[in-house]
């Protein structure tokens, strides 16, 4: 069983992300795009959409800096464990906040307005569930376990667990060891990167970056030249008289 979840799931989820990514860009590239609803309602939108990237930015930088950065090395630069926990689960906090109002706004704008509700899909509402059960997961272990309850040092477990997929050696003891609730996050994550080619995600990399360094669009008007005269009404009708009686 443990091979089954710590090491099958993880390595069918991460193919299922890069192989839908492949599909979905040769199958609907018409529908790579955030379906944006913007013109159906924008009061919510303008609050709810900010907020929830914003913190959802933080967020992935957390994760990246706690799961792929080991301890030994921000012991070596200067940060103690200590400084590091406190970073970590406070600024997890801070944006973690952030990100349920954002998510909740976006939801509930999804519901409240019925010109919204119309045009969310199924996929719609699959991508906010699994969203909704991760950010529950996720302050679950963080406030809960790490700032209102014992504390966990997740790097000495799952981070090492999470490198070493990548290095085609993940230690599945580490996993059996962990949290039921950073058990479910962990594997909740890598079940939410299946599903991430099938939504409007996707656009996450269509990010237009390359409007940096595109050249200027130059306007030009004619100068000098002089704007042709628009005959009067009366004119066109007496010189269309005018033809027919020649």
């Amino acid at each position: 069983m443990n091979t089954l979840v710590w090491i099958v799931i993880p390595y069918a989820c991460l193919a299922v992300f890069l192989i839908g990514h492949v599909w979905r860009w040769r199958r609907d590239q018409f529908g790579w795009t955030t379906h944006t609803s913007q013109l159906l309602e924008s009061r919510i939108l303008r609050l709810g959409s900010p907020l929830f990237h914003l913190g959802a930015f933080g967020v992935i930088a957390g994760h990246a800096m706690g799961l792929l950065v080991p301890a030994w090395l921000t012991e070596k630069i200067g940060v103690s464990e200590h400084v590091y926990h406190a970073t970590a689960v406070w600024g997890g906090t801070i944006t973690g906040v952030v990100l349920v109002v954002g998510l909740s706004l976006l939801i509930a704008r999804r519901f409240v307005n019925g010109r919204v509700r119309r045009v969310t899909t199924t996929m719609d509402k699959v991508l906010y569930v699994g969203l909704a059960a991760m950010v529950v997961l996720g302050m679950t272990a963080t406030v809960g376990t790490n700032l209102l309850g014992e504390g966990y040092d997740y790097r000495e477990t799952i981070a090492v667990w999470f490198r070493g997929i990548f290095w085609f050696s993940p230690e599945t003891h580490l996993m059996t060891e962990a949290p039921l609730v950073y058990q479910l996050h962990a594997i909740g994550g890598f079940l939410f990167l299946a599903l991430w080619p099938f939504t409007r995600l996707v656009h996450v990399w269509s990010a237009p970056i390359a409007y940096l360094w595109r050249p200027y669009v130059v306007y030009r008007t004619r100068r000098g030249s002089p704007t042709p005269a628009v005959p009067a009404p009366a004119a066109v009708r007496d010189r269309g008289l005018h033809d027919l009686r020649r």
